[in-house]
């Protein structure tokens, strides 16, 4: 997000977009500074900003419970767009669209609805940020795709925050374990279902073998059972009631070909967390209550005009650069 000045023939032009980062810090078992920013071209509905408090507060409380009492979340800041209807709102101070931990925008074609965090670094790296789409948050018939708002937010919020990263992968659904069995790629291993084929290749839906590469052919697919006792893995399917938890050392699968075993030297999701810098001096809160729900600042963008005042007593003309004082602005007629 560069900073671009220009000199043309109608003078002095200034675009400026300042380079944004997380301000979210972990004060005591607390989050505080997220900020969730909803893009100006997303139409107004009274639903979305509802739906956003309800998501957050259904993450803080899993959240706690996922990382044994140590975290959670509680001051939310929610950036509206100039675009929407003025209300009661707060005006921002150094909050920006350009600086949000999560984002409401239209989809983006390779991911659709499908929410996303932005994720560069390596293992243990935090990401940029979460991409949730309108319909994400106002189509409740997704949930029965993704699963429940809050426990999609806590997945991504590990990508994010931990650099952790997904334990399926739908390139690579199935491999061969040390067994010489063909096993779905997940985490954890414990996780029941059956194989099904949907496709016409196959007889009476039995999935069937690729003599070339013995896994599955295409077509075939693990379905869960409802009914489950793993409660691992968030990184995998926190859609299923029975996953509480991210998988650890006790029952993380090394043989799946997922990323977090690419990335991360075939480390656990919990691991990786907990080598992260929130919990180098964090500690899980004594006692069986829950943290306080999380509270919730809503600030409304304002159009700004920007004036930039120049001492333009000393000039000077090089190339293609103009030097004002100590400062260098590039010139393009």
């Amino acid at each position: 997000r560069p900073l671009c000045l220009g000199v043309g023939g109608g003078g002095l032009t200034l675009a400026l977009v300042v380079i944004g980062g997380s301000a979210v810090e972990l004060q005591g078992n607390a989050y505080n500074g997220l900020l969730i920013a909803i893009n100006p071209q997303v139409p107004e509905d009274e639903k979305i900003i509802p739906n956003i408090k309800e998501m957050i507060t259904e993450a803080s409380f899993y959240l706690f419970n996922a990382t044994k009492r140590r975290v959670y979340f509680s001051n939310i800041t929610i950036l509206i767009p100039a675009t929407w209807k003025t209300n009661n709102y707060g005006k921002p101070k150094q909050e920006s669209y350009e600086k949000a931990d999560v984002i409401v925008a239209a989809p983006y074609w390779k991911h659709g609805n499908d929410p996303y965090t932005l994720q560069y670094g390596e293992c243990g790296e935090k990401g940029t940020y979460i991409h949730f789409t309108p319909k994400f948050l106002l189509k409740d018939r997704l949930i029965d795709i993704y699963g429940s708002r809050g426990r999609v937010f806590v997945h991504e919020w590990a990508h994010l925050r931990w650099g952790v990263f997904d334990e399926y992968d739908s390139e690579r659904p199935f491999y061969i374990s040390g067994q010489n069995q063909v096993k779905a790629t997940r985490c954890s291993s414990d996780l029941t279902g059956i194989y099904v084929c949907e496709e016409k290749i196959c007889a009476q839906g039995n999935c069937v073998i690729n003599h070339v590469t013995g896994l599955f052919k295409e077509g075939c697919k693990f379905i869960h059972d409802k009914s489950q006792n793993a409660s691992s893995s968030i990184m995998y399917m926190p859609s299923l009631s029975s996953v509480v938890e991210f998988c650890d050392a006790s029952n993380h699968n090394t043989e799946a070909p997922n990323l977090q075993n690419k990335m991360c030297s075939y480390k656990s999701t919990w691991d990786t967390i907990m080598s992260s810098a929130d919990f180098k001096s964090n500690f899980p809160m004594i006692g069986t209550s829950l943290p306080p729900p999380p509270i919730f600042s809503l600030l409304q963008s304002q159009d700004r005009v920007i004036c930039l005042v120049l001492d333009v007593s000393s000039i000077a003309l090089l190339g293609n650069t103009c030097r004002i004082g100590k400062t260098y602005i590039y010139a393009k007629s």
